[in-house]
Parts: C-alpha cells; sequence; structure tokens
C-alpha cells in the first residue's frame, strides 16, 4: 500500500506506519566434495571444461567468467583481474599453475579468431567498455582486449549495428553443467555456482583464513563469507552426532 502511494500515485502517505519488513533468508550453498568436483569436470564438453576450472579455480561467477579478457590473465603473479564483479566492484582472485598451459592454447585460439576477424572489413573489434573506445579507438582490435571465451559465430551489436565476436552465452555454461552432472549421476542440485560455493568451502577447509576467501570471492561484508564456515562447522566436522556415541 505504501509503495502504491509513494510510487504510483505519487502521494505519499503522511501516517507513519511502523512496517515490520520481511527478510528474505539467505540459501544454505550447495558445495560439491572434491570428488564431486572431479567427477563433474570428467563429464563436461572439452569446450567448457576451462571455465568449469576457472569458476572452481578461482572462485568466479558465471558473468565474471564468461567476461574475461585476455589481458585479464596474469602468468608472471598467477593471478586473474576481475573488473566489474558484481556490485560493479574489482578484485583480484588466484590462478591455477595447472591451467596455465590450457589458458596459453585458448589464447593460440583467441588469437587465431581474431586474424580471421581482421580479414572481415565489416568487424568492428571487441566491444569496449565505457569511454575507452574514444580513448583507445585501436584497442578493440588488439588480442589483450578479446575475450577470453569468444564465441563460434560473429553477431551484429544490439546497441549499435557493428559486426563484433561476442563471448559465451552464460546460459550454455548452465546447460553444460547440467549435462556433465546427469551424466556423471551426481545426485545434489548443481549449478555453475555451485563452482564457486566449492571453491569457498575448500579453501576454508585447506586452513585459508575467512578474511582471506572474502577477498577472492569479493564479498563487501564478512558475513556474507561466513555461510561457508557454518557449513563445516555445522556438520560433522564441527558438532557430532550423539547418535555416533551410541
Amino acid at each position: 500500500m505504501s509503495f502504491l502511494y509513494k510510487h504510483i500515485i505519487k502521494n505519499e502517505l503522511s501516517l507513519n506506519l511502523n512496517f515490520a519488513r520481511s527478510k528474505k533468508q539467505a540459501k544454505l550453498p550447495v558445495v560439491m566434495t572434491p570428488e564431486e568436483v572431479k567427477m563433474l569436470m570428467a563429464h563436461l564438453n572439452k569446450r567448457y571444461y576451462l571455465i568449469a576450472a576457472l569458476m572452481y579455480g578461482s572462485g568466479l561467477r558465471v558473468m565474471e567468467a564468461v567476461q574475461l579478457r585476455v589481458k585479464d590473465i596474469d602468468f608472471d603473479y598467477k593471478c586473474i583481474q576481475v573488473w566489474n564483479g558484481k556490485g560493479n566492484k574489482h578484485r583480484i582472485v588466484t590462478l591455477a599453475t595447472e591451467l596455465i598451459s590450457m589458458l596459453r592454447t585458448q589464447i593460440l585460439n583467441v588469437d587465431d579468431y581474431l586474424k580471421l576477424d581482421l580479414n572481415n572489413t565489416k568487424y568492428a573489434g571487441a566491444w569496449m567498455p565505457y569511454a575507452l573506445t574514444k580513448k583507445y579507438p585501436s584497442a578493440a582490435k588488439t588480442l589483450a582486449w578479446q575475450y577470453l571465451f569468444p564465441s563460434h559465430m560473429l553477431s551484429s551489436d544490439p546497441q549499435s549495428g557493428e559486426i563484433r565476436r561476442h563471448h559465451f552465452h552464460h546460459s550454455c555454461i548452465r546447460k553444460e553443467v547440467k549435462k556433465a552432472v546427469q551424466k556423471s549421476g551426481l545426485t545434489k542440485i548443481i549449478t555453475p555456482h555451485t563452482l564457486r560455493h566449492s571453491f569457498a568451502t575448500h579453501l576454508l577447509q585447506n586452513g585459508a583464513d575467512i578474511r582471506t576467501v572474502q577477498t577472492q570471492l569479493g564479498h563487501s561484508d564478512v558475513r556474507t563469507t561466513q555461510i561457508y564456515t557454518h557449513v563445516l562447522q555445522q556438520g560433522a566436522n564441527g558438532v557430532v552426532s550423539p547418535f555416533s556415541r551410541l
């Protein structure tokens, strides 16, 4: 009622009604064991293996993963730069050494796409954020700014109509993870975001402190990260069931 008068009728109620606001309870995260992660990865389509590996290995959200550019991978310091993540925040996350070889191969594939695209007179380059197109007019056609996981075909930019090569669509990742879950026989409700939940939980299991995990995940409030400690502390790792003592 208050919303109706304030935003629709534009005549806010003068009465102070002292609403008791309801708060949506946070969902408990579904977490895979390391063995379950291996099973899932083993059944993933090869085209999507690396992106899923980065989501688990670096705690990336699905949109953060698909929007990675070649320049965001720092091989020297073994880290990934995440730009404009949730809440429009930037952060640096760890990079698994075991993925470096695959990433270098992936960048070679991106370079092959770029060479092919540059022969197309209609190709406008990769989409550039904000005013960077004006500041760096030639950057859109450099390898550094290409998407790390490019679409297999060119498409028209819905805003400008220009021909570009976009990144993987996030729905494709969800579909492939769902297929891999079915093939592996896993019974948990697993989505791409489960890889991020598992990353955080396994870091804590391996001795990482809560602040480090908070930074890696990009949480502004440590209380959001603490949900993963609850998963560990309230299960058999923290509370022994009385049935076990019979």
